[in-house]
């Protein structure tokens, strides 16, 4: 009894395994993630470089914070990779420029046609940009050329060069009292000597040993000096530069002032004293750098705080938000921006302004005589925001179409244009213009548009006829008829085995046997079953169709693979039936890459025969029609052994050539398989004694066929291949799972119910 028990309750556990096996889903392992993947691959980059400091080293004096910046290229760097930077001018590599669509002008904007219908406010504040991409094109500081005016220091280095009765080169650099030995004069002071006053000191004292000598003074390296950047700098902190840099210099390097200090106050302090005011106003619209003083060693540049700040958006050149400084009105302001743009109202001003430190309200003007009317020139405040609106379009025009030289749309005033002016304008009529002219016009009333339309003729305007040549008004339309079905010319193309081929010109209403007999009827070469007759117009629609029909395709995969992949029981399946719709979409791609051809199916005959039949058609612009030589092969394409191309032979039927391409292959559809007309229509070929003609809706025996074989010269036999298969494994194996759970839950029934009742 117990052995019974502990078979049963093995074969029921064996029974739920087996139901829930295939129900499993395949797990895919998880690869590393890409947290570990960055740090594992990570590294520090350090650059083993001199450990003296060179020119452009950041340091941290006294009271001032270390930088954390590297001067120059304004990215963060980790303090022990910080190594010393050479700054100062010269001393940048090229840096890479992000390059960014450029921005259309409002002006451009105008003349497309886009000018926006609001003001933007997106403006920066004016002149910080500037330091935010420091130049790339400093010349090294070994290759700046030396002026009269600069002022030795210790660490420059001093060339000198004597030739004649006495010889010698000397290299001297400065010591830290400022002074320079040369043999046989002894040492010389010559801190604070301007090179000038160098060249005539060295003169001097060579002149008190020596004779008939010449010399040359030059300057080698020059020395480095420490300046402090402090205040509302975008990098403040200590910049070791060269001697040569001014104050814009180590403005670039400390990477200008930040937007909370000012652009309009910089100050240079040197021993505790101001030295020089620098407003970058001046320098960036005026470009005056007559306060851009040289820098001297331990010179401190004092960026104070931002001063007040005001905006102008709209129709001037440069919009931006500007600092003030001392009093400024309303035309300085616009002068600061360039000036009106081209397309600017000035009717028109808006300022909105916040009053009491509450509310923001609006005040409107005009700038119609600002220079002049102190009253409207008003002075601003801290955090006015001004807006300049563009002209509005007032349209003034009317449109004329039809037979005329310059078709379009032209200016008129209204009630003084007449039509004959206006015809001018277009360069006149043309030569096949009707001399019925259409003005369509549309009049405004209280009960709504009124419209109306007017017939006149043109060579009666022409000749100032009152009645005619009437006043035209805005917003007109006119239109000049032409002649009556008016066409210079149609052409048709006919080429292959006709007596005379070429382009043809046809008339209206000219039939396709017309053409023929005028291309001097058939050769005796032609093969009139496999004709090619192509039309514009129908190839326009089939390429229609087949874009429908693709995006239909589409649809159903769609629809279908959401239903396929919903119904799967395991991972396998799924996997096949995403494979399956894969290749229906690239059926379905393939598909959408077919370029229609235009041709019409049609069966010529000799030209009595051909005329008043159906095959007879009306030819349109740029047909083409194409009448082959014989071609006595037959090909055979699709699901065969061997796709070619064999002799034809009357006596054969479809199978004997199917055959002679070495038979169906794996998977043909014996069943569908159809024959390509050399004419261009398609046939599905006889599978039985009785077959359904569709074409004359009847049924008709083997040897009841019209006048034309099965096969034909030039035909093409087409085996197609079945596009569904049954996956015979895939199902057996389901269906073998299923029937063992079966039997595995029968079995397990069956011994719970023996024993119970034991």
């Amino acid at each position: 009894m117990k052995l019974k028990k502990t078979i049963l309750v093995f074969i029921m556990i064996l029974s739920f395994e087996g139901v829930t096996f295939g129900q499993q889903m395949q797990m895919v392992p998880a690869g590393p993630s890409p947290q570990s993947s960055v740090l594992g691959s990570s590294s520090q980059t350090t650059w083993a470089g001199p450990s003296l400091q060179v020119p452009g080293t950041v340091t941290s004096p006294a009271g001032l914070p270390e930088s954390r910046v590297a001067p120059g290229l304004g990215l963060p760097q980790q303090q022990e990779a910080l190594q010393p930077v050479t700054m100062g001018p010269g001393a940048h590599g090229p840096l890479p420029r992000l390059t960014q669509p450029e921005k259309s002008s409002d002006f451009e904007l105008f003349i497309a046609g886009k000018v926006p219908e609001s003001i933007s406010t997106s403006i920066r504040q004016f002149g910080y940009d500037l330091f935010r991409q420091p130049p790339s094109t400093f010349a090294p500081t070994d290759k700046v050329p030396v002026g009269p005016d600069y002022v030795i220091g210790p660490g420059d280095e001093v060339r000198v060069n004597v030739w004649g009765n006495v010889e010698g080169q000397f290299n001297i650099i400065v010591d830290r009292d400022g002074k320079i030995t040369l043999p046989k004069i002894g040492t010389i002071g010559v801190t604070g000597l301007t090179f000038e006053q160098l060249k005539e000191t060295l003169q001097k004292e060579f002149s008190k040993y020596f004779t008939g000598f010449q010399m040359s003074v030059s300057m080698g390296g020059l020395r480095s000096i420490k300046v402090y950047v402090v205040g509302n700098a975008e990098r403040p902190g200590a910049y070791t530069v060269s001697s040569f840099s001014t104050l814009v210099n180590a403005l670039f390097e400390a990477g200008g002032p930040g937007k909370t200090g000012t652009m309009r106050n910089i100050q240079v302090k040197r021993s505790g004293k101001k030295v020089v005011e620098f407003d970058m106003y001046d320098f960036l619209l005026q470009g005056d750098k007559s306060k851009d003083i040289r820098l001297l060693p331990e010179d401190v540049i004092f960026i104070p705080p931002v001063g007040p700040l005001v905006g102008i958006a709209g129709n001037v050149k440069n919009p931006a938000i500007f600092e003030l400084k001392g009093e400024t009105r309303l035309l300085d302001l616009v002068r600061m921006a360039g000036g009106l743009a081209g397309t600017a109202y000035r009717g028109r001003v808006q300022i909105q302004r916040i009053q009491n430190s509450e509310y923001r309200s609006y005040f409107e003007g005009d700038l119609i005589d600002v220079e002049s009317n102190v009253g409207k020139n008003i002075v601003l405040k801290e955090s006015d925001l001004v807006r300049v609106f563009a002209v509005t379009e007032k349209k003034n025009t009317l449109t004329i179409t039809g037979a005329v030289a310059s078709p379009g749309e032209y200016g008129v005033e209204s009630g003084v244009t007449r039509v004959k002016d206006l015809i001018s304008l277009t360069g006149g009529l043309l030569y096949y213009a009707s001399n019925q002219m259409e003005v369509t016009r549309v009049t405004v009333t209280q009960s709504g548009p009124r419209t109306e339309r007017l017939v006149i003729d043109a060579s009666k305007a022409l000749k100032d006829d009152p009645a005619h040549n009437i006043p035209l008004q805005m917003n007109d339309y006119l239109f000049v008829r032409t002649v009556p079905e008016w066409r210079l010319y149609r052409t048709v193309t006919l080429t292959g085995e006709v007596m005379y081929p070429g382009t043809y010109t046809i008339t209206r209403g000219e039939r396709l046997s017309s053409l023929i007999e005028r291309a001097g009827g058939y050769t005796d070469m032609a093969y009139l079953r496999g004709a090619v007759f192509t039309r514009e117009r129908v190839r326009e629609l089939q390429k229609k169709n087949i874009d429908e029909m693709t995006k239909r395709m589409q649809r159903e995969l769609l629809a279908e693979g959401a239903t396929q992949t919903a119904g799967a029981l395991s991972a396998e399946e799924i996997q096949a039936r995403k494979l399956e719709l894969e290749q229906r979409q690239k059926f379905v791609e393939v598909l959408k890459q077919q370029q229609p051809t235009g041709r019409m199916s049609i069966k010529l005959a000799h030209i009595r025969l051909l005329k008043g039949s159906e095959y007879d058609i009306e030819l349109e612009e740029a047909d083409t029609l194409t009448i082959p030589t014989r071609n006595a092969v037959v090909n055979v394409v699709g699901a065969v052994m061997s796709d070619g191309s064999y002799i034809y032979n009357e006596h054969w039927g479809y199978e004997d050539y199917i055959q002679m391409a070495g038979g169906y292959s794996r998977y043909a559809d014996e069943d569908n398989v159809f024959v390509m007309k050399a004419d261009g229509s398609a046939r599905k070929l006889a599978q039985g004694f009785v077959n359904w003609n569709p074409f004359k809706k009847r049924w008709e025996t083997a040897g009841f066929d019209d006048n034309r074989r099965p096969i034909e010269e030039g035909d093409a036999i087409v085996v197609p291949e079945k596009m569904e298969r049954t996956a015979w494994m895939r199902n057996l194996k389901d269906i073998t799972q299923i029937l063992a759970n079966v039997g595995l839950t029968a079995t397990s029934i069956a011994l719970l119910y023996e024993t119970l009742k034991d």
